[in-house]
């Protein structure tokens, strides 16, 4: 007979680090055994990064999950539960779709695919997160927690490293896809399946409309108290841009260490044991990165961290050029033991810098969470890290191929240090809302207006940028997303006080997520009349955006105190 590990404290923990061990899996594969294929069968780093920034993205909108999660309820398999259980089948039959497909032939496809079982996994989260904090008591969640992350570092490691030691022992990718699933499985019918929750959080919602209404509610209610705390102080403020870029040098931490891996000649199981070692590393030092910020202050060994990984990136950078190695070759036949050298000691001190960086910068974003709405803005704090590793990896990918790899590697050090410009204020507040959040408010609107009105005169010249257009793309990628995103919070926020133009402000933050489709326009090139129409678009959403943008700067952005919202009644 199975037992049900939500029975006593300890088997809650048990099962929690076992749930959390079936999300790390497929990260771990996609990103690291996957990736490496990819860079084996010839694919280029641009589409090997654009693959890695596709598969995280869904985790950024975590936000719009937890509302379905929280609305959507099944009387029969428990609340939590029944989310857990349908995810979980849906990460394994994704992972069992891509086996039958070529992996470099069909990237599409499996690109596809893996989105879903992304979003699965984003859902999973969720659910595990709100199933935690209602069966956990809290003398406990602090070791729960602990133990929830090393569950999903270690499924990282097995899926990742693990995967490319039995890759070298002869093992195919497609037996390794389904030894990963078969493994979630058995997580699902070991401990979900066994699982009993409280009679108290059974509640079936027995109309979809009413459902879909609650979502949506819930969905205005988080981007307004979310967007009422970041404007209301200074320090959450400064939070939102410190969140939204990377914390530090990041390209050792995308698929740029695997191509490089493949280029000079370490096969699979020689880069299994570097992802094992440096893996290893960071999670010694996550324990001691965040005992010396206690000891020492958060921010400033904070922003030594992130200096500190900037040095291997920098250093290996210096090496590729004095070699001669720019641009990205072929697979080598033979190993190049001077540069696998190098990248092993950047490899390991970058890890050692990361892994003393990681948990300091998650308590740092909690230091300026008002606690009135922790969870509301706390996820979407955690959403746009999540952003910016998807971003990163993006334009790391198309930036090597444009530029080469130590020029790229310079650039993303570099860029990894502008967040240390908000570091100073991100003290921890004695007021969560000052009477500058109008301010603040308006400031912002400008700033994202006159980076739209901008586009303008870009996108007509574009060509002129040359190798610098993916670089460039992807900053207006993320300036057309927080004006999408800052339009929908700054609505909430207004609600009641805003006119009726102000309706449209969703639509129009529709429009500007989709002018990521601006990628495939050069496939529409046999149909002359769709291209102009989408050249038009291209040009009047952006000025529209700048102009609502402009007119939201003059706002009077007259906030109500962020108030704790009411708890929900299962």
């Amino acid at each position: 007979m199975l037992i049900d590990l939500l029975h006593t404290p300890r088997r809650r923990i048990a099962a929690f680090f076992a749930l959390y061990i079936a999300e790390g899996l497929p990260q771990g594969f996609v990103s690291v055994a996957i990736a490496t294929q990819l860079r084996r069968q010839g694919v280029g780093p641009a589409e090997i990064g654009a693959f890695v920034a596709a598969f995280y993205l869904p985790w950024a909108l975590k936000w719009a999950y937890a509302p379905v999660v929280d609305v959507f309820r099944s009387q029969r398999l428990g609340h939590r539960r029944a989310w857990i259980l349908a995810m979980q089948l849906m990460m394994v039959a994704t992972l069992l779709a891509i086996t039958p497909l070529p992996l470099a032939g069909g990237l599409g496809l499996v690109t596809a695919i893996l989105v879903l079982h992304s979003i699965c996994a984003g859902i999973h989260d969720v659910a595990i997160d709100a199933m935690a904090i209602n069966v956990l008591d809290e003398n406990s969640r602090g070791l729960a927690n602990g133990t929830m992350f090393a569950g999903a570092l270690l499924g990282h490691t097995a899926g990742g490293a693990g995967v490319l030691f039995m890759l070298g022992w002869g093992v195919s990718l497609e037996m390794a896809a389904a030894m990963v699933a078969a493994a979630i499985l058995g997580v699902t019918l070991l401990v979900v399946l066994p699982m009993r929750e409280s009679a108290a959080a059974a509640v079936v919602t027995t109309s979809m409309a009413t459902g879909l209404r609650g979502v949506r509610d819930r969905v205005h209610l988080f981007a307004g108290h979310a967007f009422r705390a970041f404007a209301g102080n200074r320090a959450s403020f400064r939070g939102v841009m410190f969140a939204l870029l990377p914390a530090g040098a990041m390209a050792l931490g995308s698929p740029l260490d695997s191509n490089l891996a493949v280029e000079f000649g370490m096969s699979d199981s020689e880069f299994g044991s570097l992802k094992l070692w440096t893996q290893l590393l960071a999670v010694a030092a996550m324990v001691v990165g965040g005992w010396l910020s206690d000891r020492f202050g958060r921010r400033l060994t904070l922003a030594i961290y992130i200096v500190g990984t900037v040095v291997p990136v920098m250093w290996l950078a210096w090496v590729l050029f004095v070699h001669g190695y720019v641009m990205p070759g072929k697979p080598a036949a033979q190993a190049v033991p001077e540069l696998i050298r190098a990248l092993w000691l950047a490899s390991l001190a970058y890890a050692l810098c990361v892994g003393l960086m990681y948990g300091t910068r998650v308590a740092a974003l909690m230091d300026v969470t008002d606690p009135r709405v922790a969870a509301m803005q706390f996820t979407a704090y955690t959403s746009m890290v999540n952003f910016a590793i998807a971003f990163t990896a993006g334009w790391n990918g198309l930036a090597v191929e444009a530029w080469g790899y130590p020029a790229t590697l310079v650039v993303d050090a570099l860029v990894g240090l502008l967040c240390l410009m908000f570091l100073p204020a991100m003290k921890p507040p004695t007021e969560f809302t000052d009477s500058r959040s109008g301010a603040r408010a308006r400031i912002a609107a400008l700033t994202l207006g006159l980076a739209c009105l901008s586009w303008l005169a870009y996108w007509p010249l574009r060509a002129h940028a040359g190798s610098a257009q993916p670089v460039i793309g992807s900053f207006y990628t993320l300036v057309f997303v927080a004006s999408a995103l800052f339009m929908l919070g700054g609505r909430a926020a207004l609600d009641g006080s805003a006119t009726r133009w102000l309706r449209a402000l969703p639509w129009l933050a529709v429009l500007l997520l989709a002018l990521y489709a601006r990628h495939w326009i050069d496939a529409l090139a046999a149909a002359p009349v769709l291209a102009m129409a989408a050249q038009l678009l291209l040009l009047a959403v952006p000025m529209a955006a700048g102009m609502v943008l402009l007119a939201l700067s003059r706002n009077a952005w007259a906030f109500k105190p962020v108030q704790e919202p009411a708890a929900h009644q299962s």
